[in-house]
């Protein structure tokens, strides 16, 4: 028998999509956020989400 083939597995696998509603100027920021980092629109957002989660737990 060989050995298994294909990419390994992750650990932490993104296998959940999420699907938003944005408006143009929404679009532009996120672009232009993606732009000066040189991350992609899903980084970008993954970020936003855990520096608001960072900024909730602050607050308790």
């Amino acid at each position: 028998m060989s050995p298994r083939t294909g990419r390994p597995k992750a650990e932490n696998p993104k296998d959940i999509q999420l699907k938003i509603r944005a408006d143009k100027q929404t679009i532009d920021d996120l672009d232009y956020c993606c732009e000066k980092t040189s991350l992609n629109r899903s980084d970008v957002i993954r970020l936003g989400i855990q520096k608001v989660k960072q900024e909730v737990d602050e607050k308790k």
